[in-house]
């Protein structure tokens, strides 16, 4: 699997942990390293000090191999967090929710390797002419705070492809190796994995809410909050109340007042179903188990190879007819 996203974080597959708010703390990044992937650190929802606690933790754990720390760049406390990361010698940081201008040329002066996620053709050449290393190209069928587009991942590659140049990293509803193949073949050279691995042992969120996400089936996460961020939600009694302020024509106030403070830890970390905040991607209905890091990397590149064995033994006595 060796291609420019395995040389660019010198990895052994080209598999990326998504850096996900209250499930990516060190001991997940750094169980997705050691077992040849890239595991990032989630800072959006990390105080400063804790987040330079996971950055030294990470390191003592992965020894001498890579991960990195995924910045939103709409962090109230931006400056302090850049400023940590530095100091602590980060190499590698991927950037979401903001313009990649603002900090990309600083921290590759820095020494860094700089990604940053998008959901347009058109924030990617953005991206490109900002000087970005990579580009993480994420479908609406990703968990969490996802883009206005609502481009699903089968037509974002593609487009994006297109459009850029540099190294292109798939996200959203990637959760097995069937799926890596398939983005690979549209143009992708890597994957960014979100779900599955928040539904890991190593993951920092609460067993309440892993287990909640084992019951769901398709149909079961819905993006909403479309006034504020769009944010893809499990089904839950606060999500009802989401749902019920939409179908209103409610205005924004209403929803920053519903919303409040720290509604994503009260679900995802802290484990309360019905009025916590459940963010998670669709591909959870495929998922039915909590395995290990390690165990979730050898299955994606077991099935990504098995994959990748049956589509070529069928070209052999398949064809498409001329003309």
């Amino acid at each position: 699997m060796d291609n420019r996203i395995t040389a660019l974080f010198q990895i052994q597959y080209p598999i990326i942990q998504g850096g996900m708010v209250w499930c990516s703390g060190w001991r997940l990044a750094s169980a997705v390293s050691n077992a040849g992937g890239l595991g990032l650190i989630g800072a959006g929802s990390m105080h400063p000090d804790t987040l330079r606690e996971h950055i030294r933790k990470c390191r003592q754990a992965c020894g001498e191999l890579p991960f990195g720390v995924n910045v939103p760049l709409l962090y109230p406390e931006i400056e302090t967090i850049m400023q940590i990361v530095v100091e602590e010698g980060v190499k590698i940081i991927f950037t979401s929710a903001g313009n990649p201008k603002t900090w990309t040329s600083r921290l590759k002066a820095d020494g860094m390797t700089v990604v940053h996620v998008v959901s347009s053709s058109k924030f990617a050449v953005k991206c490109e002419e900002a000087g970005v290393d990579a580009i993480v190209a994420e479908g609406f069928e990703a968990g969490g705070h996802n883009g206005r587009e609502e481009t699903t991942t089968l037509v974002l590659i593609p487009q994006v492809r297109k459009s850029v140049s540099i190294p292109l990293i798939a996200a959203g509803g990637i959760a097995t190796g069937r799926a890596i193949a398939s983005v690979m073949a549209l143009g992708a050279e890597g994957v960014q994995v979100g779900s599955r691995f928040a539904l890991t042992a190593e993951s920092s969120a609460s067993d309440s809410f892993k287990q909640y996400c084992l019951q769901a089936q398709e149909g079961d996460t819905v993006l909403t909050l479309k006034k504020l961020a769009p944010t893809r939600l499990l089904k839950n009694d606060f999500y009802k109340c989401v749902a019920l302020l939409e179908d209103s024509g409610a205005d924004v106030e209403s929803f920053r007042e519903l919303l409040g403070k720290g509604r994503a830890k009260k679900g995802i970390f802290e484990g309360e179903l019905n009025e916590g905040e459940l963010e998670i991607g669709q591909v959870v209905s495929l998922i039915d188990d909590i395995p290990s890091a390690a165990q979730v990397i050898h299955r994606l590149v077991e099935e990504y190879n098995a994959c990748r064995e049956e589509f070529v033994n069928s070209l052999r006595f398949r064809e498409f007819p001329a003309g």
